[in-house]
């Protein structure tokens, strides 16, 4: 299984999404917003499963998080930037 499906899973699992498939997701599209609808809460859930899945820290910058936590490819990249596959 690749990165982005292990997020993708983790994402409907940990946010409880039940008329998604990892499918339904694409790598590229905005999480947040207009893309998946994501909300801050959801956010901060998905933020605290990633970080026991992955064992990532976070930084206590806003923006910073915000451009890791676009998209599912790059909330990938900013695991695998950060060695914690």
């Amino acid at each position: 299984m690749t990165l982005e499906n292990e997020i993708k899973e983790l994402i409907i699992k940990s946010l409880e999404l039940e008329d998604i498939t990892p499918s339904d997701i694409k790598d590229e599209e905005p999480l947040f917003g207009e893309g998946l609808g994501l909300d801050s809460i959801d956010a901060l859930e998905l933020g605290m499963a990633l970080k026991k899945k992955f064992n990532i820290k976070l930084s206590s910058d806003k923006d910073e998080n915000s451009e890791y936590f676009y998209s599912v490819k790059t909330i990938a990249d900013f695991i695998r930037s950060n060695n914690c596959e």
